[in-house]
């Protein structure tokens, strides 16, 4: 075997993944079901750190669920992205010297098709780096013919059935793009503004109080022209006697009413608010609460319109602010400008300031009870079964917390805007008349038209020009990826039957609105089936300091980049293109020169996915250091090396090929039990950290069994079996070896699939196992330890015989550090055993090649108590050398003190009645050992320093 070198294996599995096919599911009845969808990323992205985290656990449960011999199917699709895709493909034709208004929709489209066929592939391939072993051969695009299909009849559907309809509502509105956007694509931010102080003069006298006017305190004095009241906390006694009466509303000579709403803070501002309910969503509630006119200022691109004082018409929102404040300052009536702290919406996409807007959209009913022809409203429909699926346990979400979020939101659900005004997308299956007094929603023109006839119009159609907003069609994926159009009886449909609800959905916690939810409610309401059992709700995943990653902030890893390294040069030039703010380059150049002053070495895609899973608790952040991904590529190292140690010793040499299991377990030492439970053990534990998905702790289990038990101790034991050993036992001790790393591989293979595939290619001629590990099934019993019965005494105390052993061993380390002798000096060793030196014997091969001892004397007392020893529970340990009798004094009065910290505590526990009610008994016994212990260790260094004086 050549050394490890992930570049070297990686590329050549991954095809060769492809050409078996190990991903392709089966449909066998007599097996359980296991179906993951990959959450599909949009066609103009590129692999992120998110992505990366996503798509490890989705692959590692994966695995394991088709290791566990289960039907599997990892369905993967790309998602269109209306606004994202639209802003790609309008930039690239305007560098061309083409403008998107000035196309033709359909050559508009076309180009936006051309564009996806040649790159709109890349962020497959980069998924295909990860090693995901997704079923490629059921992808889909939500704008290809089966997925689009669906969309058109759930919208039918839900039309038909009263569930959708059009109304003028306030939305999101992006002006640059000039359409509607969903709240997950709005970042709000805090940005410097200010808070200026308007007087709004009382139509009549106040008698009682002798107010003349009243102070409002606004952001957005631009949108005064649209208020349709002023507002005051109810409990506001400085202005409560006021309430009904009128105000004159400033630059124009309109008066609204006083009104009164517990919305209102009394402590903020002036304690006196403008209502805007056409450009403003609270104020739009504080409207329907009040029923106020909605007066809407600003035209589909935020200049002011017909609305406002003919002074202001045109000019668009910021322009009107300047001139409404000059105005109110000419007029007396600006009362102060302060500086305020606001957190401002902008369009994650353009960057762009969110206007609230009136406009007319589609919307999907999830608040009415009955409709007026005594049908299910939305609420009832659509709403109340998907919180029940929740509520009711039938659809679990992990971890619990996440639960009361979904049932929230839920709970205080609006109705759904599906509109979109851009033109890549599916556009909404609806055709008006000329006169758009008259809408036919239908699966296509010709069904439209049908509908138009009967209902005695006979003129030309035109279809709606908005676009179904993306979540619409996301919602379906459950169903409309598994061919529902075409065959949704569950009978007939095999993919259906055996794949939804499917088994879990690995997502984070910032789409559970946008998404989740929605997969819920429009699954059950189509299929009248739950899309999943299980929502495995993760963490973001931010920077080593716990910063959100962005690009902008110049704080972001490239996944790749992990995998195959990257120079500083190229780092710092990724880091430093495209930064919100250029000033701060300087700083980003320089933390990343500290934090990789070489770039970023080839960690490969094992080590990165073993980084991740062990990062993936159940907490909200995940904060990513790449120094861990050293770490694991260095226990892909281990686990490599471990591999060439087992078929060095098994090449051409009897590794138990005749053996029967019967005469292993004879043969078995005390080293190979132990060796074997600690597999067995870490078997059961990874199995029910997968159940629980707990990644993080199998990955920290499988770290311990591979590190620590089976290369740091059980190949230096096994060292000793083969070279000092019978024949039976050293060619039981080359069975045991091997056996344990063909189970260590499958048990590591979800997590870490490249490595361990090529392993198990080197060891397969050894093993007699064809085909791919990937198709092996996952351990679940040690069967070497169910002959346990005839295994002798000795071995059966394999716990109490290894911990004596490593204590041992442990406590020569230790002498060695603290007298100076070098780890490879070889020397004498004095053990003293009061109980009894048989107990001993077997250990004392191990002892004298693990702790690199010359000779070993046993002693029931030590008689010269002159060198230096190493007291330990039930004997002692010292080496036979010439000592300086001050520096053992030293030493040992160090030792001393150390173990009066350690009695005191353990005596303060035992003494406090709250820890012996408290603690579990377990723990307390623990304890009262502890201390025993201690108390002997003392015992034995009191003693050597009274014949040391």
């Amino acid at each position: 075997m050549q050394n490890y070198n992930p570049q070297d294996i990686e590329q050549i599995w991954q095809q060769k993944w492809t050409e078996q096919k190990i991903s392709s599911p089966t449909f066998d009845d007599s097996k359980e079901n296991f179906s993951i969808q990959l959450p599909p990323p949009n066609v103009t992205g590129n692999l992120h750190m998110g992505h990366a985290f996503n798509q490890t656990v989705m692959d590692t449960l994966a695995r394991y669920a088709r290791m566990c011999g289960k039907n599997t199917l990892w369905i993967p699709g790309t998602d269109h992205a209306g606004i994202a895709t639209q802003i790609v493909v309008e930039r690239q034709l305007e560098q061309q010297g083409f403008k998107r208004k000035e196309m033709h929709r359909s050559d508009f489209i076309n180009k936006v098709w051309e564009w996806k066929e040649k790159s709109g592939g890349i962020i497959a391939e980069q998924i295909k780096r990860l090693g995901a072993s997704i079923s490629w051969e059921y992808e889909y695009f939500t704008m290809d013919a089966k997925m689009s299909n669906t969309v058109i009849e759930a919208f039918v559907k839900l039309y038909n059935d009263g569930l959708i309809y059009q109304g003028h509502r306030l939305v999101n509105w992006d002006p640059k793009l000039q359409t509607a956007i969903s709240d997950l694509e709005v970042t709000s931010q805090e940005e410097q503004g200010f808070l200026w102080h308007i007087s709004y003069a009382l139509d009549e006298a106040d008698d009682l109080k002798n107010i003349t006017h009243l102070t409002v305190a606004t952001t957005r004095p631009e949108t005064l022209f649209g208020d349709t009241a002023v507002m005051i906390n109810p409990q506001d006694e400085r202005y409560s006697h006021l309430i009904g009466k009128l105000v004159k509303l400033p630059l124009t000579q309109r008066k609204i009413p006083i009104i009164a709403d517990n919305y209102v803070d009394m402590e903020f501002g002036t304690g006196v608010v403008k209502v805007t309910p056409a450009h403003d969503f609270n104020d739009y509630a504080v409207g329907q609460r009040h029923n106020l006119n909605l007066i809407n200022i600003f035209n589909l691109e935020a200049s002011c319109n017909n609305n406002v004082s003919s002074e202001y018409i045109g000019l668009n929102r910021f322009e009107a602010r300047k001139k409404v404040l000059c105005s109110l300052k000419e007029q007396g009536l600006l009362v102060k400008e302060q500086p305020h702290t606001l957190t401002v919406p902008r369009c994650e996409r353009t960057g762009e300031i969110i206007e609230p807007m009136l406009t007319k959209q589609w919307f999907v009913d999830l608040t009415k009870e009955t409709q007026e022809n005594g049908k299910q409203g939305g609420l009832n429909a659509i709403t109340k079964p998907a919180l029940e699926a929740v509520t009711s346990n039938e659809i679990k979400i992990i971890p619990s917390q996440w639960q009361q979020t979904y049932e929230h939101w839920l709970n205080n659900i609006q109705d759904w805007c599906i509109s979109r005004q851009l033109w890549w997308g599916h556009q909404i299956p609806a055709w008006y008349s000329q006169d758009k007094q008259q809408v036919f929603v239908a699966r296509n023109l010709e069904e439209a038209k049908i509908q138009a006839q009967k209902s005695g119009y006979n003129g030309e159609l035109v279809q709606d020009e908005d676009v179904l907003d993306t979540w619409f069609s996301s919602a379906l994926v459950p169903f409309s990826s598994l061919d529902w159009i075409n065959e949704p009886d569950a009978d007939k449909n095999k993919l259906l039957k055996y794949f939804l609800p499917s088994s879990v959905l690995v997502t984070g916690y910032d789409i559970i609105f946008f998404w989740v939810a929605r997969m819920v409610m429009m699954t059950k309401y189509f299929t009248h089936r739950n899309p999943f059992n299980t929502v495995y709700v993760h963490g973001l995943v931010r920077d080593a300091d716990g910063k959100k990653m962005s690009k902008s902030e110049g704080n972001t890893l490239d996944p790749v980049d992990l995998i195959d390294g990257i120079d500083l040069d190229k780092l710092l030039q990724k880091r430093t293109t495209g930064l919100r703010r250029p000033d701060t380059a300087p700083q980003v150049i320089e933390k990343t020169k500290h934090t990789f002053p070489e770039g970023i070495p080839a960690f490969g895609t094992d080590a990165l996915r073993f980084t991740f899973a062990s990062l993936a608790s159940l907490g909200r952040s995940i904060n990513f250091d790449a120094k861990r991904c050293a770490g694991y590529r260095n226990f892909c190292n281990k686990l490599w090396n471990a591999t060439r140690f087992v078929i060095m010793n098994v090449e051409n040499k009897d590794y138990g090929q005749n053996f029967n299991q019967e005469q292993i377990a004879e043969n078995l030492s005390f080293a190979d039990v132990w060796m074997l439970n600690k597999l067995q053990n870490a078997n059961n534990e990874v199995q029910q950290h997968f159940s629980a998905y707990r990644l993080d702790l199998a990955a920290n289990t499988l770290y311990q069994l591979v590190w620590e038990e089976y290369c740091d101790w059980y190949l230096e034991l096994a060292k000793v079996q083969m070279q000092k050993g019978n024949s039976d036992q050293a060619i039981t001790t080359r069975y045991v070896l091997l056996y344990i790393l063909e189970q260590i591989l499958c048990l590591i293979h979800p997590i870490m699939p490249f490595i361990t595939e090529e392993l198990w290619h080197q060891i397969k001629s050894y093993t007699n196992k064809d085909g791919s590990i990937a198709l092996q099934h996952y351990p679940k019993n040690v069967d070497l330890l169910q002959n346990i019965n005839i295994i002798s005494e000795i071995k059966q105390n394999y716990n109490e015989h290894m911990e004596l052993m490593q204590t041992i061993i442990h406590g020569c380390r230790n002498l060695r550090s603290e007298m100076k002798i070098a780890p490879s000096e070889k020397i004498d060793l004095d053990i003293e055993n009061k109980n009894s030196s048989d107990k001993l014997s077997i250990l004392l091969p191990y002892i004298q090649t693990l702790a690199k001892i010359s000779k070993i004397n046993i002693y029931q007392e030590f008689l010269d108590s002159t060198l230096p020893i190493v007291a330990l529970s039930d004997i002692a340990l010292r080496f036979n050398i010439p000592v300086d009798i001050e520096e053992e004094k030293s030493r040992l009065n160090k030792e001393k003190i150390k173990l009066d910290q350690e009695i005191a505590k353990c005596s303060a526990k035992l003494t406090n009645p709250a820890f012996i009610d408290k603690a579990p008994k377990a723990v307390v016994e623990q304890e009262q050992i502890r201390l025993s212990n201690f108390n002997k260790k003392l015992e034995q260094i009191q003693q050597q320093l009274i014949q040391l004086r």
